[in-house]
């Protein structure tokens, strides 16, 4: 025996001895009787809803460091005629993240094509996603607090600009459990990098531990260590993960109300069923040629957002209930300056995979039961910085939505002239959380959690429901 577990084990008195033997006897019987009444704690296993939901499942595609509402889904004529000219005082001026908001308005260079029968636009930059125009639902008037990355990002993730709270796929599993106990609940896929703020964005913050969200790697192996080494068998497998629960719950039992241990313990076991589903679940070759073309597998440049897209398809057809994808992590869609080469790149690696998502999750019936989130943390100024860049914009900004109980072909709310400000139908990051948790079937005021002695909530003291966005 490890020296170790002797010492774990070691009882420095009878009655010590006597003390742990009894408590854990106490903790199995007590353990065997709430299992006999249902009543066994289960943090992931399914809980009912607050009312009827409309969508299932979450996929929501996050294009880090602020994509300009202004060069794709937002036009704003007026910038062509102000182009150069300093932004008239009745816009008001705002407190930028770089101190420009004295530079001069600089028009869009896009061409700009109305879309479907609902007539949306949407720019030359987005021309896969503007046939789909009849399954957006967007929202043009979308508001922060945030200037820079890491705390806007976080908010869009936690609804709060500085880290600890729980972000909204922890909330989500949470409140409605696991719908597939042999895969994670709520999953995270990068691209190249890790986001700015990095796990704080996909954190259980102060609910359990259990809930926090699960990375999967890029590449074609997203999960390690799937498959047992080499001549263990499954009784081996299995005897090996009830030696690691034994140690851990003896730990937990003199630890109460650690979190992190009895997520480690729900972790071994998950990984023990993902050995048998995680396979299959990730393995991107079962599909054909013309699906992995739809999503754009057969190009460098967008082959991994689409492997992510793809993926996600997979994980959501198969019960996983929140799915986050980050495309340009690490601010990427950051354009202070070279708007048009950075936007560029970034709209052709993301516009065919998001594209034959859509168009995938449609034909396969799953879009009416998932629900789609485009955005990121913030949008770009109608000024320009360095000439030919934009600077950060939390005062009104564009995100759109499809599926999942959505009302399609719609452009809600509106910014200004100038596309500055929210003007018409604001909608702050606490509305959007609220709005994509009612659709899930919860009630933003009801899912609380006690902290401190405090009933917490997901959108804090805020959040009003975007009804013009549900069916």
């Amino acid at each position: 025996m490890h020296p170790n577990i002797r010492q774990h084990w070691a009882c420095q008195t009878r009655r010590d001895f006597f003390q742990r033997i009894g408590s854990g006897l106490a903790g199995v019987a007590l353990a065997h009787l709430l299992q006999q009444d249902g009543l066994a704690a289960d943090p992931l296993a399914p809980k009912p809803p607050h009312h009827e939901p409309r969508a299932k499942s979450v996929i929501w595609l996050f294009m880090e460091g602020g994509p300009s509402h202004l060069d794709l889904f937002d036009p704003k004529p007026l910038l062509d005629k102000l182009d150069g000219q300093p932004m008239p005082e009745s816009f008001g001026r705002p407190i930028t993240a770089m101190g420009t908001a004295n530079n001069t308005i600089m028009r869009s260079r896009r061409t700009w094509k109305q879309h479907g029968q609902s007539g949306l636009w949407v720019s030359d930059w987005y021309p896969h996603i503007a046939r789909h125009a009849d399954d957006l639902a967007v929202l043009r008037s979308c508001q922060a607090d945030g200037l820079n990355h890491v705390g806007s990002v976080c908010q869009m993730n936690t609804g709060s600009i500085l880290a600890g709270r729980p972000s909204l796929g922890a909330w989500t599993t949470y409140g409605l459990g696991a719908a597939n106990r042999n895969l994670p609940a709520f999953v995270i896929l990068l691209d190249d990098r890790e986001p700015m703020g990095g796990a704080k964005n996909w954190s259980s913050g102060f609910l359990p531990a259990t809930f926090q969200g699960t990375q999967f790697r890029q590449g074609d192996t997203p999960i390690l260590h799937l498959k047992p080494s080499a001549g263990t068998t499954d009784l081996q497998q299995r005897s090996k993960l009830e030696y690691l629960k034994t140690l851990n719950q003896s730990f937990a039992e003199r630890h109460p109300g650690d979190s992190e241990i009895e997520s480690r313990i729900g972790t071994y076991e998950l990984a023990y069923q993902m050995q048998a589903a995680g396979p299959e679940a990730v393995d991107l070759s079962k599909e054909t040629s013309a699906t992995r073309q739809l999503y754009g597998l057969d190009d460098p440049a967008t082959e991994p957002f689409g492997r992510n897209c793809l993926l996600a398809r997979r994980l959501v057809e198969r019960g996983v209930r929140f799915v986050e994808l980050y495309a340009g992590s690490g601010s990427g869609w950051d354009a202070h300056n070279n708007i048009e080469g950075n936007h560029t790149k970034r709209c052709y690696a993301s516009d065919k995979p998001i594209a034959g998502l859509l168009t995938d999750l449609k034909s396969r019936g799953l879009l009416k039961d998932t629900l789609v989130v485009w955005g990121g943390e913030f949008g770009r100024t109608p000024f320009n910085e360095k000439g030919d860049g934009r600077d950060h914009n939390p005062w009104g900004f564009t995100m759109f939505f499809a599926g999942g109980g959505v009302r399609p072909g719609q452009a809600i709310g509106a910014t200004d002239e100038i596309g500055l400000r929210a003007v018409e139908r604001p909608a702050h990051v606490h509305d959007i959380h609220a709005s994509i948790l009612h659709l899930l079937g919860m009630d933003h005021i009801s899912l609380t959690y006690m902290h401190n002695g405090r009933a917490e909530r997901p959108t804090i003291v805020g959040g009003n429901l975007i009804r013009e966005l549900f069916a």
